[in-house]
């Protein structure tokens, strides 16, 4: 009876996050076609700091900040703002670091040769980027590079493996993500977002910037196990390309911790999205979210109102992101 009863609170526990988010999704979808009196970043002059009213038919339901935004039309603006920035950020984050870690993990630094014409095109992308002089001779270099290594196809293993190198691929990206590490997120963030004010994609990929080294950490070390597993090395054996081993076989198990890891990147994108927000950095005056009406509440600390309905939010929605996140870290233990 004790292990029914306690099997059962997290189960409530999860299917009550989901709902919320079930709904939080639903009214940032249909927050531009909802029929709301007022407009989140309108405002309305003649009634500021106004506490919620339910009388009048055109009435500020929710009260007004200090600036005379409805609160209502600005709770469904930033839950809006989460569907069209923090969870693609997410979820192309958490694609970008598996498979960069996937990768990693699987190859190292000298199981993955390429051809030289490989570092030829990179070369000359970079001398094209930098603007260096002699702009042509790059290309001539990446021309003679690819003819010796469509020549080397056709000759002897010892011609080919002369003339591929081997990539570093787990230093380099371990190096980048420890130096993506080395910086708190939010400094290293508000440097990115600082001066002009970035685009919705700009800003997009910086989130991105920021949020894929922890996947890539997380499948790197899963796919340190997973490579010296029977089943991965009964595919070597068998003959199977070393890419369509790593793709159909060691990818799947090592994304499995994912499952619980995305939901709590989510929550970590939303609080750092909601300070750069309170802190008034990365958006324009005309950008409505749960942070910039938190932000509104200090030229009035009165109006707590403003504070209540982005502050339960914002709140239930991290909550409710760390159940699922527990919920999917049991059924991956289990």
């Amino acid at each position: 009876m004790k292990v029914a009863l306690f099997s059962s609170r997290p189960q409530f526990g999860y299917w009550l996050a989901l709902a919320w988010l079930a709904l939080l999704a639903g009214a940032g979808l249909l927050a531009p076609l909802l029929p709301l009196p007022y407009a989140a970043a309108n405002a309305d002059l003649q009634h500021i700091a106004t506490p919620p009213e339910w009388s009048a038919p055109s009435a500020h339901y929710l009260g007004t900040d200090s600036l005379g935004r409805d609160v209502l039309a600005g709770l469904l603006a930033g839950a809006r703002r989460l569907l069209v920035l923090s969870l693609p950020a997410v979820v192309l984050a958490t694609v970008a670091g598996a498979l960069a870690g996937a990768a990693a993990g699987f190859w190292g630094n000298r199981g993955l040769r390429l051809p030289v014409a490989v570092a030829a095109a990179a070369l000359a992308a970079l001398w094209w980027g930098l603007e260096l002089p002699l702009s042509s001779m790059p290309y001539w270099l990446l021309g003679i590079a690819i003819i010796l290594s469509l020549v080397s196809w056709r000759l002897y293993r010892l011609a080919a493996r002369w003339l591929s190198f081997a990539l570093p691929l787990d230093s380099l990206v371990l190096g980048i993500v420890t130096l993506l590490g080395a910086v708190p997120r939010l400094i290293l963030l508000l440097v990115l977002v600082a001066g002009p004010t970035p685009t919705q994609a700009q800003f997009l990929g910086v989130l991105i910037l920021l949020a894929w080294p922890d996947a890539a950490r997380l499948v790197r070390g899963q796919m340190l196990r997973v490579r010296v597993q029977p089943f991965v090395e009964a595919a070597r054996a068998s003959g199977l390309h070393a890419g369509r081993i790593w793709w159909r076989h060691a990818l799947p198990h090592a994304c499995r911790p994912l499952l619980a890891f995305a939901p709590l990147s989510l929550a970590s994108l939303i609080a750092l999205e909601s300070a750069l927000a309170f802190l008034g950095i990365g958006q324009g005056p005309d950008i409505v979210s749960w942070g910039s009406i938190l932000a509104s509440m200090r030229q009035d600390p009165t109006t707590w109102w403003v504070a209540a309905g982005p502050g339960v939010a914002l709140l239930a929605t991290l909550l409710a992101l760390q159940a699922v996140a527990k919920a999917r870290q049991l059924e991956v233990n289990n």
